[in-house]
């Protein structure tokens, strides 16, 4: 009789739970900026003080490659485990740093600073958060069985992308908009700090993967192990940078830049807008795990082919329905998330089948990282800047994506190397 595979749904929890808290972190910042932009710079131009504020968010985003460099060679050299508590230290202190801020009125451009120098340590702990959890969870799981287990990094993000919706949403209710944006937006940053300190818990008890024990002496001998990726696996770097610009801009058009842009530019309620996320966010969780199992059955490749092209077909017309009326934001929202599952069920499989274990997590923070900067820390930015018209550079995005996606070697059930 067949032995059944039984889930380490504690371990996977405990792996995941950092990736759920920085997620959270970086979500409630650019989900609360409209509101507490204008305590952090001057209040005389609301406007260039909102800019400012998702420049220090972009700003972040750049160094997210040293990050995923520097505790990618760390987690590389000395194990996932203490990488992954080092990355949660780091993120949960950002968020308090932010929900304990002086504001403008009190001590000047100093508020800037500080603010800027939080989302500093939050960049370089995201870089190296997304790799290290993505290593640690192809790593320990069996090759039939990676992009289920892979689908629990995605759990985590889109549950905390969840809370900080419904946060949101319960504050945008319960608050006026002058509460908000004199001390509400404060609330959930110091909620991620208290956050930090059950993830801290909770990974202390993670065992390293036998992958990394086997492979460190290897990771040891390299020299220039960055330069290494691109002498060795250049194939492997291109096709990481082809389907994560496409990722990237689709996490960050659905759960970050629509909700400033649907209330600011659309007219749309701050509630509704919160709601409908809320309740996308929700299918957007449960849809993981199914599609995590169906990557195992057929593949990834197909799969990832149906997501750029739905997407390159269908991000346009979405784009038509943002506005005032919670029934259009929900139709928004659940096609465009519920098709962006096809891709973030399987990421941590996809990407730590490209590189072998003793350059893995430094290959995918560097060049994944590297392509959130370009592509995601600017998104933010750039439909404010340019509105409608960013939606076509999604759709570009998504066709530039296919044919990269079609080069891809299929490894649904390969060893890891």
């Amino acid at each position: 009789m067949e032995h059944q595979h039984r889930l380490p749904v504690r371990k996977l929890v405990a792996a995941s739970i950092g990736n759920a808290i920085e997620w959270y972190d970086w979500s409630i910042y650019a989900t609360f900026s409209i509101y507490f932009a204008t305590q952090v710079f001057p209040e005389e131009n609301a406007r260039l003080a909102l800019i400012n504020t998702l420049a220090a968010y972009a700003i972040a985003f750049f160094f997210r490659p040293l990050g995923g460099y520097l505790p990618g060679r760390f987690a590389d050299l000395h194990g996932r485990r203490m990488a992954m508590l080092l990355t949660i230290v780091l993120m949960a202190g950002g968020s308090v740093a932010i929900g304990l801020l002086p504001t403008y009125a009190q001590v000047g451009w100093l508020a800037p600073v500080l603010l800027l120098l939080a989302r500093i340590a939050q960049g370089l702990s995201l870089g190296g958060e997304v790799s290290n959890a993505s290593a640690y969870l192809a790593e320990i799981a069996p090759p039939e069985r990676r992009g289920r287990y892979s689908a629990f990094f995605y759990i985590s993000t889109g549950t905390a992308v969840l809370v900080a919706s419904v946060l949101g949403f319960v504050l945008a209710r319960t608050l006026t908009a002058g509460q908000l944006s004199s001390w509400g937006w404060r609330v959930p940053f110091l909620v991620g700090g208290v956050l930090g300190l059950v993830g801290l818990w909770m990974r202390r008890s993670l065992e390293e993967t036998e992958q990394f024990e086997q492979n460190k002496a290897k990771a040891r001998q390299l020299r220039r192990p960055l330069v290494v990726t691109l002498r060795e696996h250049p194939a492997a770097v291109g096709r990481l940078v082809g389907f994560s610009m496409l990722s990237t801009l689709c996490y960050y058009t659905f759960f970050s830049a629509l909700t400033p842009f649907a209330v600011t530019q659309r007219g749309a309620a701050a509630g509704d807008v919160f709601l409908a996320l809320s309740i996308a966010t929700g299918l957007f969780v449960a849809l993981q795990y199914p599609m995590g199992a169906l990557a195992d059955r057929l593949g990834r490749r197909p799969q990832l082919l149906v997501w750029s092209t739905a997407t390159a077909l269908l991000v346009l017309p979405l784009s038509t329905l943002i506005g005032p009326g919670v029934g259009r934001l929900l139709v928004v929202f659940c096609v465009g998330l519920g098709l962006y599952t096809a891709m973030t069920s399987i990421a941590p499989a996809v990407m730590s089948e490209l590189f072998p274990t003793e350059l893995r997590a430094l290959g995918i923070g560097s060049w994944y990282n590297l392509t959130v900067a370009l592509f995601g820390g600017t998104a933010p930015l750039v439909i404010r800047w340019i509105g409608d018209a960013f939606f076509r550079y999604v759709a570009v995005a998504a066709a530039l994506a296919f044919p990269v996606v079609l080069t891809l070697p299929e490894t649904r059930g390969v060893e890891l190397r």
